[in-house]
């Protein structure tokens, strides 16, 4: 199922500056055949539901694997029947 997901993901306890882990996990999204659109406070990404599911979870696992104690994610979710979900369909003009 194509599904439509942003994602914001904050390491708690890392400091002040979380740019490390952030960049971390976009190049985690990229190993993945996702179309990806990286704002200011999150991740838009377009792709299979299981597949954008499992990468959250390859990236809670990478994370704590290098001593990130506390992650919190936000996930918006979309899927649709009628039409396939597309970022591009999003986008304003």
């Amino acid at each position: 199922m194509r599904a439509l997901v942003e994602l914001q993901v904050i390491p708690l306890g890392a400091g002040v500056s979380v740019r490390k882990e952030v960049t971390q996990v976009v190049k985690l999204l990229h190993n993945y055949d996702f179309i990806i659109d990286t704002h200011g406070s999150g991740t838009n990404i377009e792709g299979e539901l299981s597949e954008i599911l499992a990468a959250i979870e390859t990236i809670h696992q990478t994370l704590h694997d290098q001593g990130i104690a506390r992650l919190l994610s936000y996930i918006k979710l979309e899927t649709r029947i009628d039409k396939v979900p597309t970022l591009a369909g999003k986008k304003l003009d």
